[in-house]
């Protein structure tokens, strides 16, 4: 955790278009770094990192690479850095082992001869220093003078020349320093080290304590940026983009083409709808509300071929809309297999309590993995429908009730089965229920916080599905709040193609 000595003490988001939009240091204790254990009141006071411009916070944001970084700091709260190290039985852990041993025998060897050789020992103290050093803030004087005065490499090296440095005391005081500034998940390693005798291995752990704690202090980083991220994020996710446009026209292809895919389904939509009413005036050119378009561009991704290239808008939240089209996916299979179950033993399971939540737990785990090429749904939904009727035979048997017949079994564990089949009515039933769901979630105004009524046959996974209607309903409210601008003009050529040129015409007029 980050020292200072000295106690001193959101965004606007861009709307779419009226027809598209929805939408220094003060103190503090060791434990707002790490909350999984208390403060030491002899501890300094600490303070986050300091804050400065969002300019110099993205001075490190070059390329693509980290600004999805950015995003994803943003966007996930779960987004951490792990410690991470080889397989000890890879090649890389392998050659890394070796080399760590080679070295640390030398340095045991340099340290036992006599008089001891001291010129790796003192690298290896200048390292620590500067590695203490990166933990401070600028303010943190005392410390940092304290530190460059106990870890001086030129004193040490006099010190050697006359055999007399004191690694111990060293070694303790850099101890002492890591205490403080670790954060409380490390108290444990701390003792740990203190308890350790042999130099050589002190000074080894010593290092690997060091790892932990920039990684802790690197996680430290990123959760008290994230509010600043986030309030910032929009504007600076639309300044690069715009800058990604003007060098590359082309940017905005896929996007482009994703939009008027939206459209085209929204004019067969409506042509359907006018060649089943009789009396409906087909001459008349069809209205089209931009925000229906796009609210529809956005459902097609969650059905969307992942063999196609994503939109470039929405590169960034790829990830996440894959996991939620798949887990979207499971739910799916296990709506139907509920509607299906009711539907054939209503009257056995009526007084069985719980079965819905049952049903999920017998489902979810032979349906893991189901978006993975080698999964075989077939064999997962016959195994499905064995422990349904199994389950069903023994409540009713609890209950002195006759099980289910033989034909009735198969009956259910055919209906089951036949989920997998393309075109299935049920699947497709519930294909549509879930659709409808999350349209009526995009349809919202974004500062409501209710959810929509849930569509019938979907009770059963109600919870999952609110749970993944917020999250999905974040992502979409957010990429129009960064993109808005751009969607507004793709949608205004694509839409009204005669504004959008007399604009055009006006403009180079005018200049």
């Amino acid at each position: 955790m980050p020292l200072n000595d000295d106690q001193n003490s959101d965004s606007d988001s861009s709307r779419l278009s009226e027809s598209t939009a929805s939408s220094s240091d003060s103190e503090y204790s060791r434990q707002s770094f790490n909350s999984d254990s208390s403060s030491k009141p002899s501890s300094p006071a600490s303070s986050p990192p300091k804050v400065t411009t969002f300019d110099e916070l993205m001075a490190a944001t070059r390329n693509l690479s980290n600004w999805t970084l950015a995003h994803e700091i943003a966007v996930n709260a779960s987004f951490c850095i792990k410690h991470e190290d080889y397989p000890q039985n890879s090649l890389a852990g392998t050659v890394k082992q070796i080399v760590h041993k080679a070295f640390w025998d030398h340095l045991e060897s340099e340290l036992n001869e006599d008089p001891p050789e001291y010129k790796h020992a003192i690298k290896l103290f200048e390292e620590i220093k500067e590695i203490l050093l990166s933990f401070l803030t600028p303010g943190a004087n005392r410390i940092h003078n304290q530190i460059c005065e106990v870890l001086d490499t030129d004193l040490i090296r006099q010190q050697a020349e006359h055999n007399a440095v004191d690694i111990p005391g060293l070694a303790n005081y850099i101890i002492n320093t890591m205490g403080k500034l670790c954060a409380p998940i490390r108290d444990n390693d701390i003792k740990q080290l203190k308890a350790t005798d042999n130099i050589v291995e002190l000074l080894r752990q010593i290092f690997h304590v060091l790892d932990l704690m920039k990684v802790d202090m690197a996680n430290y980083t990123i959760k008290s940026l994230r509010p600043y991220l986030w309030h910032n994020l929009v504007d600076y996710e639309r300044t690069k983009f715009q800058e990604i446009l003007e060098e590359t026209p082309s940017a905005l292809n896929l996007t482009t083409e994703w939009i008027k895919e939206s459209i085209e389904d929204e004019l067969s939509s409506i042509s359907d709808e006018s060649s089943s009413s009789p009396g409906a005036d087909s001459s008349s050119k069809p209205i089209i509300s931009p925000t229906l378009v796009l609210n529809n561009g956005y459902l097609k991704l969650l059905q969307w071929d992942y063999c196609k290239t994503f939109p470039e808008t929405l590169i960034t939240d790829e990830v996440r809309l894959q996991e939620l089209r798949e887990k979207l996916n499971q739910l799916k299979v296990i709506a139907c297999v509920s509607l299906i179950t009711n539907n054939m033993v209503g009257a056995a399971i009526v007084d069985v309590p719980d079965f819905a939540d049952q049903l999920k737990r017998i489902s979810l785990p032979l349906l893991e993995g189901m978006n993975k090429k080698s999964f075989d749904l077939k064999e997962a939904l016959n195994a499905i429908g064995i422990q349904i009727c199994s389950t069903v035979n023994k409540s009713l048997s609890e209950r002195g009730l006759p099980t289910l017949s033989e034909e009735m079994q198969s009956n259910l564990m055919g209906q089951i089965a036949h989920i997998v089949e393309k075109n299935n009515p049920v699947c497709s039933l519930i294909d549509k229920r879930i659709q409808l769901f999350m349209r009526s979630l995009l349809a919202l105004p974004t500062f409501q916080k209710c959810m929509p009524t849930m569509p019938g046959g979907l009770s059963v996974i109600q919870t999952e599905m609110e749970f993944l209607g917020s999250q999905y309903a974040s992502i979409v409210n957010f990429n129009k709040k960064v993109y808005g601008p751009f969607y507004a003009n793709i949608l205004r050529k694509l839409l009204f193609p005669e504004a959008a040129m007399e604009k055009t015409e006006a403009e180079t007029s005018s200049n």
